[in-house]
């Protein structure tokens, strides 16, 4: 029974420690700069408000970066349409 013990430990251990670090690299890729939340809170439009509260930041900020993306869109256009 011990001879079982000593050897599953340390498995159990490894497994969790791989476990974790799959999750920290998950995490890494989802983390939010300051710099973003700042623009957001400054910028931010009432649905994106209401996603930040009911959804966390990540699905306010991807809302938020779409709208940017779109409005830059909308000025490209405008602008090869006068040039």
């Amino acid at each position: 029974m011990t001879v079982w013990f000593v050897i599953a430990v340390p498995v159990v251990v490894m497994l969790f420690a791989l476990g974790m670090e799959r999750v920290e690299n998950r995490l890494r890729h989802v983390s939010v700069r300051g710099e973003d939340v700042e623009e957001f809170l400054e910028q931010a439009r009432p649905d994106e408000v209401r996603a930040l509260y009911g959804h966390g930041i990540g699905r306010a900020l991807e809302l938020f970066r779409l709208r940017r993306v779109s409005g830059r869109a909308t000025k490209l256009k405008s602008r090869r349409v006068r040039g």
